[in-house]
């Protein structure tokens, strides 16, 4: 299909007079995997109104120092909250909902969610004092309901997460079917199989676009199921004898279950390990999953038990550096200790971008004496998203006119139309974050782009992730830090300094720190020495030249240019 901006008729070019469309942007999610936000419009663009699917998060890595959250910036759809109608949440995942309770003060708007989702949704908004204000709607796992010209019904799938549900968006101008996150599983373990009479009554019905699951695009087959991944459990727990620790995802209740499973199989009692599973399990609970397991015990009391009757769930596979198996791993954690004789089974997938976290730790693991399995060697995971042959059958089912890939990097999307068009769909379009998508009968068409930034949970604050603290952290952390200050009288002579500070900088056998510091002080002082009198006399025209000249200076012996700042005091 075409990719064309064109702002002449109010977003709609090319179009009949009358002729219906409806609008899709994704805001987050789109050329790349997490920190989902979608929206979709419908009516003339003086009062188009709109709904948001979905509202996530992505985590910081080394390029966001001290930042830990990332989240979409809804700039665009903030500017238009009068004609926002509500949220609506497929899923509990953090990258679909972990940003609600951070963004929805600048929203303002209804939510909608089922049981599971709703319990969580709860509680982040209680950590931010929201819970009086927000108008949270908990609806069943079979609601439809309408806002404004949107007509929602939910479509039950499957997932790595209870209570996954796809939606069936229903306009004047066609039916969208979104499927968030989703796999094919025949023995699910937690909750129903995919509604596949359900997804098949919509192509009856006439679905004009999907809007579908980008992530395992490339990888042939299918995801496997549950029910496998328990029974491999089971078995791979029983060849142990010393601790076993579980490493999971704590939202895949499914998992939890299987690994108390394989705890009981083999004569162990189950202790939960980090506050995410504690809250995953207390989710759960809530709407009637894991009510016949026994009670957990108490990571104080955890220690008492023999070693081959005690079995860990715990949260950190990703290599997180605060999460309870990296305390463990290093010795910090309180309660559990593992070593020689020890296993951690890593029942998780290495997420890209984690692998040197992930091998650190299971390094540091292995040093301390402790057993290592992942799914390289055992049938201990399997993905919560669709393989190639499970989306063959969801566009069979689903028979949509139009195909829109999300949730995948910009190659996940590219290979998922083109998949799409060799499955005879009609149009495809790969969208990035801030294409405004005009669905019609016609197809699909980019009509504008619009601002779709990056927001950083940078401690207290949220905060432009293009913002000058940023750059300067990050330069901060290539290069350190030069402080420079220096005392002049009257007359523009020096009387003090230059002192020179620094942080960061190298301390070499050859060429010690101080002998570092002592060329910045003499390259200050020549700088500012060289200077007319009148710049001189000037307090800012004599700083911004002597952090230009030690910069210089420092790139001349480190080959680095550090942040600097220059002080010049007048007494």
């Amino acid at each position: 299909m075409t990719r064309k901006k064109n702002n002449k008729n109010n977003g709609q070019p090319g179009a009949a007079a009358g002729e219906a469309a409806v609008y899709f942007l994704p805001l987050g999610g789109s050329d790349e995997i997490g920190m989902n936000l979608n929206l979709y419009g419908y009516g003339p663009e003086e009062d188009r109104k709109w709904i948001i699917v979905d509202c996530g998060v992505t985590f910081g890595d080394l390029t966001t120092p001290g930042v830990d959250l990332i989240l979409p910036d809804p700039a665009f759809i903030e500017e238009r909250k009068h004609n926002l109608l509500g949220m609506v949440l497929t899923h509990a995942h953090e990258d679909h909902m972990g940003a609600v309770a951070h963004l929805w003060e600048r929203l303002r708007c209804p939510v909608w969610a089922t049981p599971f989702t709703a319990y969580l949704v709860r509680d982040r908004l209680s950590e931010k004092n929201l819970m009086g204000e927000v108008g949270l709607h908990e609806i069943p796992l079979d609601a439809r309901f309408k806002l404004g010209p949107f007509d929602i019904q939910l479509v039950t799938l499957t997932h790595s997460i209870p209570e996954p549900n796809g939606l069936a968006i229903r306009t004047p101008a066609g039916l969208i079917l979104h499927t968030g996150d989703w796999k094919i599983d025949p023995d699910p373990l937690i909750g129903e199989v995919t509604d596949s009479a359900a997804i098949e009554a919509l192509a009856d019905e006439g679905v004009l676009a999907m809007v579908c699951d980008s992530t395992n695009v490339f990888v042939e087959g299918t995801s496997g199921s549950e029910g496998d991944v328990r029974q491999a459990l089971i078995e791979e727990v029983g060849r142990h004898k010393g601790r076993v620790a579980i490493a999971a995802f704590a939202s895949n209740v499914a998992r939890m279950e299987s690994a108390i499973r394989a705890a009981e199989a083999n004569g162990r009692r189950v202790c939960l390990v980090g506050r995410s599973m504690h809250r995953m399990a207390g989710a759960a609970k809530a709407v009637g999953l894991l009510a016949d397991a026994k009670d957990f015990i108490d990571e104080a009391d955890a220690g008492h038990f023999p070693p081959n009757k005690i079995l860990y769930l715990v949260t950190g596979s990703q290599g997180e550096p605060r999460a309870a198996l990296s305390r463990i791993s290093d010795g910090s954690h309180r309660h559990v200790k593992l070593g020689a004789g020890d296993t951690v089974i890593f029942s998780s997938r290495v997420i890209p971008g984690n692998e040197t976290a992930i091998f650190e730790l299971q390094n540091l693991l292995a040093g301390n004496g402790v057993e290592i399995v992942t799914d390289r060697g055992s049938d201990i995971h399997v993905s919560g998203h669709p393989c190639r042959e499970e989306l063959r059958q969801m566009y069979r089912w689903a028979r949509p006119q139009i195909a829109i890939p999300v949730h995948g990097e910009r190659r996940h999307l590219i290979e998922h139309a083109r998949f799409a068009k060799s499955l005879q769909v009609p149009h495809a379009l790969s969208p990035r974050n801030g294409d405004l998508i005009r669905l019609s009968r016609d197809g699909a068409e980019v009509v504008d782009q619009v601002p779709a930034g990056r927001l950083h949970v940078d401690g207290a604050f949220i905060v432009p992730a293009d913002g000058n603290s940023m750059r300067e952290r990050r330069k901060l952390a290539f290069a350190g830090h030069v402080s420079v200050a220096m005392a002049v009288d009257g007359k523009g002579r020096i009387v003090s300094g230059p002192d020179v500070r620094a942080v960061g900088l190298p301390d070499a056998h050859d060429f010690g720190l101080d002998d570092f510091l002592d060329a910045l002080a003499e390259a200050a002082e020549s700088a500012y020495s060289r200077l007319p009198h009148s710049e001189r006399m000037d307090e800012d025209a004599a700083e911004e030249v002597i952090e230009r000249e030690v910069k210089r200076e420092a790139q001349r012996i480190w080959g680095k240019r550090p942040a600097v700042d220059a002080t010049v005091l007048r007494i």
